[in-house]
């Protein structure tokens, strides 16, 4: 069993005696123990970090591109053991795994490629009393960033708060979740091993109290959650004057009108709602369909995630594999129980799978309340929910009735509803003909409401890490 702890000022380091058990998502076995942090050694990393942000945004953009190759060269070399990682801390499938992994490549391959292209813009002056002035715009990276990332994504995640904070100039405090935090401390190694200062990263295991130290510091200047809504907007409240960036997840919608392709409607919808067990921000939790084809693609749906394979998230193959933790069991299977109760159908109930390796199968419900929690709650584990709807109007209320606004997927032929669904439904991003669940790591990514605030994808992050500075001739 491995014993490690938090990686700060270049090396790992604990002065607490209280550990944290890592299991195998799975077998349910030990597989590491994490010192965690102590207020004094939080206090290390806020400083070493500080004085690393001060030594690193001098670096020139091609000195920090040089070093982030070397960085990304050395995440290469690392696939097969962050892959394992990914499978037994986060339970994630095999394939899906590996998917993830080739995502932070491209997430990295980004971030190189803002470092050359940060810059400013020419603002005219030569006017009025700025006749004979010219003036101009640059980029200044704006200090230590603290990023708290989630186990879902444990490492592409925190790499879309890394990298833009390594490509942009500023040191970051990654506060990772503790249900996953081998793979953020091994991410903290190869940013030594690249030949970055120390300090300039550091990997915090610690206990909420410590976090919201982390979070209430002025010397932070950025704070970047991802997370359930309830903590995001707790700590934005005690976060002070320093930026914040939220990604708060939601209950995604789907949209699938009588123009669509239901065959593949229905084949991609069963892996968005539960790929993974349902637990992705974006995972198709609300799936509106058009009364004329609600009896076949009904059908067609259930037929397709009854294909879906469940069980041992090492096996290729595998799309639905366990829970991260059997609180999330009890509470996913009380809130279909309270639906059922309620006088909901379920047309696939998932709760007598494998409970010993905290395994759910899909469920699919219909005939549900808005106020049960599987609708307006977001569940993050293998449940969606049906419903027909008669006109487009009936459509677009039904994906707007919550508190979510995430992202939505709009299965149609039709472009004027398309048009309609882009102009009314409160969401951060509308994708066509493809589930909610879609990304590609460049893009803008964030939601409205409960959903977040602010967005990532490298460029946007960078926005938010550097400050806009003008300079007057």
């Amino acid at each position: 069993m491995l014993e490690t702890s938090s990686f700060i000022n270049g090396k790992f380091t604990n002065s607490s005696d209280k550990k944290l058990d890592i299991k195998n998502k799975y077998t349910l076995e030990t597989i590491a123990r994490v010192g965690l942090a102590s207020a004094h050694e939080i206090e290390e990393a806020i400083t070493s970090s500080e004085s690393a942000f001060h030594t690193y945004s001098k670096f020139t953009s091609g000195k920090r591109y040089d070093l982030l190759s070397k960085f990304l060269d050395l995440f290469i070399a690392k696939r097969e053991e962050l892959i394992t990682l990914l499978i037994s801390e986060a339970g994630k499938p095999r394939d899906y795994a590996a998917g993830e992994f080739d995502r932070c490549v491209e997430t990295i391959r980004f971030a190189l490629e803002e470092t050359r292209r940060i810059g400013g813009e020419v603002v005219p002056m030569d006017f009025s009393n700025g006749s004979g002035k010219m003036a101009m715009t640059s980029r200044f990276a704006i200090g230590p960033v603290l990023g708290i990332s989630p186990f879902n994504f444990p490492l592409n995640l925190t790499l879309h708060k890394l990298a833009p904070a390594l490509a942009s100039g500023c040191s970051i405090i990654i506060k990772p979740s503790p249900y996953t935090p081998q793979c953020n401390l091994l991410l903290g190694k190869l940013v030594q091993e690249a030949g970055f200062p120390d300090g300039l990263v550091n990997i915090v295991i610690c206990e909420n109290k410590e976090s919201e130290l982390l979070v209430r510091d002025e010397r932070i200047k950025l704070l970047s959650f991802t997370g359930s809504p309830k903590i995001g907007w707790m700590l934005k409240s005690i976060a002070g004057k320093k930026k914040v960036i939220l990604e708060l997840g939601g209950n995604a919608a789907v949209i699938v009108d009588e123009t669509s392709d239901i065959d593949r409607a229905a084949k991609e919808i069963a892996i968005g709602s539960f790929l993974y067990a349902g637990q992705i921000c974006i995972s198709t939790q609300r799936i509106f369909v058009a009364e004329k084809v609600y009896k076949e693609f009904k059908e067609k749906l259930i037929s397709e995630t009854s294909k879906l394979e469940c069980g041992d998230p090492s096996k290729s193959g595998v799309m639905v594999g366990p829970i991260i933790d059997k609180v999330h069991v009890e509470r996913i299977g009380q809130w279909i129980e309270e639906a059922k109760q309620g006088g909901a159908k379920l047309l696939l109930d998932g709760r007598s799978a494998d409970v010993d390796h905290n395994i759910l199968q899909p469920t699919l419900i219909e005939n549900y309340k808005s106020e049960d929690k599987v609708c307006f709650e977001e569940v993050f584990g293998p449940v969606a929910i049906l419903k027909e709807f008669n006109t487009e109007r009936e459509a677009i209320d039904l994906v707007n009735d919550s508190r979510f606004g995430l992202q939505v997927g709009v299965y149609s032929n039709k472009l004027d509803f398309i048009k309609q669904c882009f102009k009314e439904i409160e969401v951060g991003a509308l994708i066509v003909n493809s589930i909610p669940g879609f990304r590609i790591d460049n893009m803008p990514y964030g939601g409205v409401k409960d959903s977040g605030l602010g967005r990532e994808g490298i460029k946007y992050a960078i926005d938010d890490m550097t400050d806009e500075r003008l300079l007057i001739i």
